[in-house]
């Protein structure tokens, strides 16, 4: 399904037709406060044409949008092992005791406060 000319007209078609019943609703309010009449809801043919003209536009929309595509959510976990499952890079740590059986580990030289001057 590509978007042709057609898709766009029927679309934009279908948002000026919902503007219009907007409007059109705006100054059937504005009527009714003018003569001190109650508003009990919009007329008929208003609410026609805004149900219409909502399904005119998802017409559009579905052509104008294209093809739907799968969700997987085991999209991300197929090229994984099981061995590298639980692999995950927040629990690296590289700051730890095992670096002092490296032969170019060079301890920090400090003095302890506690210890005892001769």
């Amino acid at each position: 399904m590509s978007a042709t000319t057609f898709h766009r007209l029927i679309l934009t078609l279908g948002f000026l037709s919902l503007f219009h019943a907007a409007y059109s609703a705006a100054q059937h309010r504005s009527y009714l406060r003018l003569n001190e009449l109650e508003f009990t809801g919009l007329p008929l043919d208003i609410t026609i044409q805004t149900i219409a003209s909502f399904f005119v536009i998802m017409y559009g929309v579905l052509y104008i949008a294209g093809d739907f595509k799968e969700i997987k959510a085991s999209a991300d976990l197929e090229n994984k092992t099981w061995e590298t499952f639980r692999n995950i890079s927040s629990f690296y740590m590289f700051n730890h005791r095992g670096k002092a059986f490296s032969p170019n580990y060079k301890p920090l030289k400090t003095k302890c406060l506690l210890d005892i001057a001769d």
